[in-house]
């Protein structure tokens, strides 16, 4: 738990804790990545959906709870994806990269420059489309690979280029 220096209003007081060390300037991905993960959860929740309906007017007016269900669904994941996004953040400090995500669960993950062994860069067709990339980055462990989704090309390649050179550098130095 962290303290409120006396005199400070506490609603303009940053917090600090596991999930935001002080002294880092965290990076968000591109909001380019909200459409990308809606146009996906849309589409799949488009088949239950359609399914539902049809079957509701054609076989009994019961099948309206299977299109309900995934339409409701469909409405939380509206309200849901962006807060999501605005979570996702990124920030590069002089020996690790730290990855943060998620509202509810939370989760940092620190990766040491000299545990990288490479870097992808990957964009799918709708990724493609919308101008992002994802930045997947490769370790020794599997239970520690990261990934950066929602960047832009252009920092994508730049943050891949420069975590292949630092990654480097921290093994020669081994």
């Amino acid at each position: 738990m962290t303290s409120i220096p006396a005199g400070a209003d506490p609603s303009t007081t940053r917090q600090t804790g596991p999930f935001d060390p002080p002294g880092v300037a965290w990076q968000r991905v591109s909001p380019r990545l909200v459409p990308a993960r809606l146009i996906s959860t849309s589409v799949t929740l488009a088949v239950p959906i359609v399914a539902g309906v049809v079957l509701a007017v054609v076989v009994s007016p019961w099948f309206w709870l299977l299109a309900g269900v995934p339409a409701a669904l469909l409405v939380w994941a509206l309200l849901l994806v962006p807060r999501q996004v605005r979570a996702i953040g990124y920030a590069e400090r002089d020996d690790d990269l730290l990855i943060r995500k998620g509202i509810m669960f939370r989760t940092l993950v620190v990766v040491p420059y000299g545990r990288m062994q490479y870097v992808d860069v990957e964009a799918g067709p709708l990724d493609r489309k919308l101008g992002i990339a994802k930045v997947q980055l490769h370790t020794a462990s599997a239970g520690t690979d990261a990934d950066i989704p929602g960047l832009v090309p252009d920092e994508a390649e730049r943050l891949r280029d420069r975590l292949t050179a630092r990654g480097e550098a921290r093994l020669a130095g081994l």
